[in-house]
């Protein structure tokens, strides 16, 4: 993560008030926590805990890159997460206070990335275990917050070890999992060794995925990657029975045990699924979007929790078996935001595949408009509110009634090279749209129909922002070719040409529409006069990594900022200062926007997961 300059450190800090999204990609990452009121996941280098019942939001700050697992002791007082970072860098451990919601202490051994963490029962010890670059397990001493001793995870002769997990009744006792390696450790305190013991699985080679032991510490069960169970007895180390025999499709991604002995399990063709007996016979089961990642229980299991590789939570009751879903959120790079004119209650966003909107206040999604296999870069309300226009990566321009998400009309052939950027008019008759290979186009809209108007051939690479001013007479384009053109699109021709040595990303008018400012990948902020497109000034945006997104507030007293330093930044437009800065992205930031009533910011951020 970035680092601030001086300056910036004396600026405030934006308050996140809600994240939408959570991290399916971490094995495990969704937990229940033992209160029975709270749900912790990973989201970027956060990590959220919600209210079940109120769905409030609170966040663990503190992570400088994406969180790769989180834990929950079983009292429920402490939580551990780890981090990924970049090679041959420690990556740390941060353990958290639950109740007060405060750091407590940051453990670095490990390099590259924490794979898995898991707490002893009675809160003694946290067991952590290195990546593939690392390859230790190390035992830390929760009340001294140091390491109390360390080991390579697995034989030579063994794979990467990706799982582990405490003992459900002794704290000196462990397991760990990966590649073809199921170990069962002893913490030996007074010598402060870890004694080792492979367990005897005959001739099956597996790669296991997931491992639970019982509560009575008499067996654990390990899902594994080629579709089967195997049951391993604690003591002697010895498989007792694996199955079943039809296995499951794309593997055991995720276990849950119960109390009756049965094995709820959750798979990477989205099945989750009642077993019982030793011959795991399906009782009931059904179908989740992506692959499972995590089942966690809630109280005595009347109740679990299902997070997937599509980024979605469900809720299931165990009696009925029926999942509900209540969270959801995009699973790839989104590209666009924007709310209606005048109302701050509903924006949109875009990504592959699909649009979405969204109810800011319950953060909760309305609607979904799919495209299968298509990526869509960019989105726009028409001012009347009667329809969404988007922008898609094989040269269409879709619009869309808001409500129904209904098709409306499209126009094929926009753009070659994908329609990359897209205005509309305030009169909404016209819209401008920017593609891969730098033309402007401007189009004539009526109520079912679509006419070509005029188009402008000056950029030589892909449009990246359009920006209209209020007089529907002028429009400011920002191109990846290193200049931002102001067209008149009434006789659609060039006005002014602004050059810089510099890939332009975002572009913005002053509210009294005589400046424009722009910024790029030199991460300078620049401010340039409308009327002839010379230069006023420019000062350092960023300290590392392009600028990607710019808004500015309705009385043009300040603005926002946001790139590839996955900070945002609140400046004042006219001392050029920053005022407040927002941590809590581990991605780059790709789209920033003020809502109508100045109240939030929103941020949209590319999202690369572990």
């Amino acid at each position: 993560m970035a680092t601030a300059t001086p300056e910036e450190g004396e600026a405030g800090r934006l308050e996140l008030r809600a994240a939408i999204g959570f991290n399916g990609h971490v094995p495990s990452g969704l937990i229940c926590h033992p209160d029975n009121k709270h749900l912790l996941y990973p989201l970027g280098c956060t990590v959220v805990i919600q209210d079940l019942a109120s769905k409030k939001q609170t966040f663990l700050h503190g992570h400088t890159n994406n969180v790769s697992c989180v834990v929950v002791s079983s009292s429920g007082n402490y939580v551990a997460s780890g981090q990924v970072t970049f090679m041959g860098f420690k990556a740390d451990i941060i353990l958290w206070d639950f109740q007060k919601k405060e750091l407590l202490a940051r453990l670095s051994l490990h390099k590259g990335k924490i794979e898995g963490l898991a707490f002893s029962p009675n809160d003694l010890y946290l067991v952590s275990l290195g990546g593939r670059d690392d390859g230790s397990v190390v035992v830390w001493n929760i009340s001294q917050r140091e390491a109390v001793c360390g080991s390579p995870a697995a034989a030579r002769s063994a794979g990467a070890v990706t799982v582990v997990q405490c003992s459900a009744c002794r704290d000196e006792m462990f397991v760990t999992a990966g590649c073809e390696t199921i170990r069962v450790w002893e913490l030996d305190l007074p010598n402060r060794k870890l004694r080792p013991t492979d367990c005897q699985v005959g001739q099956l080679r597996r790669v296991v995925t997931s491992l639970k032991i019982t509560d009575d510490d008499s067996y654990f069960y390990a899902g594994t990657s080629t579709g089967d169970i195997l049951k391993v007895n604690t003591k002697n180390k010895l498989m007792t029975e694996y199955g079943p025999q039809k296995k499951f499709s794309l593997g055991i991604t995720a276990l849950l045990l119960l109390k009756t002995g049965d094995v709820i399990i959750g798979t990477g063709e989205g099945t989750v699924a009642l077993c019982k007996g030793s011959s795991y016979k399906v009782i009931k089961s059904f179908q989740v979007q992506g692959d499972v990642t995590s089942l966690t229980r809630r109280g005595h299991g009347h109740q679990f929790f299902v997070g997937t590789k599509a980024c979605q939570i469900y809720r299931v009751n165990f009696t009925a078996f029926k999942e509900e879903l209540i969270t959801t959120c995009h699973s790839d790079a989104v590209n666009d935001i924007v709310f209606p004119f005048g109302t701050s209650d509903l924006f949109a966003t875009c990504s592959k595949d699909d649009i979405r909107v969204w109810h800011t206040p319950e953060n909760r999604e309305l609607l979904r408009i799919v495209i299968p296999n298509m990526t869509c870069y960019a989105i726009e309300f028409m001012r009347d509110g009667k329809s969404i226009i988007s922008g898609w990566n094989d040269g269409k321009i879709r619009a869309f009634l808001p409500e129904s998400g209904r098709e409306m009309y499209v126009i094929n052939n926009a753009h070659s090279m994908g329609v990359r950027a897209i205005a509309a008019t305030s009169d909404c008759r016209r819209i401008i749209s920017g593609g891969g290979k730098g033309q402007v186009r401007v189009w004539a809209i009526g109520e079912k129909t679509y006419k070509l108007e005029g188009v402008l051939k000056e950029h030589t690479s892909a449009v990246s922002c359009i920006k209209i001013k209020k007089n529907d007479k002028e429009c400011a384009t920002a191109s990846l070719d290193g200049t931002c053109i102001i067209w008149d699109i009434g006789r659609f021709t060039r006005k002014q040409m602004i050059l810089a040595n510099t890939l332009f990303k975002c572009v913005c008018y002053h509210p009294e529409e005589y400046q424009l400012i722009t910024s790029g990948t030199d991460r300078k902020i620049a401010y340039w006069e409308v009327y002839d497109g010379s230069a006023i000034r420019d000062f350092e945006g960023s300290l590392s990594g392009s600028i990607n997104g710019m808004d500015i507030t309705s009385d043009g007293a300040y603005f926002v900022t946001g790139g590839d330093d996955h900070l945002v930044k609140m400046w004042d437009y006219n001392e050029g200062t920053v005022t407040h800065i927002g941590v809590g992205h581990s991605g780059n930031i790709t789209r920033l926007k003020i809502c109508p009533g100045k109240k939030y910011i929103e941020i949209l951020f590319f999202y690369s997961p572990v």
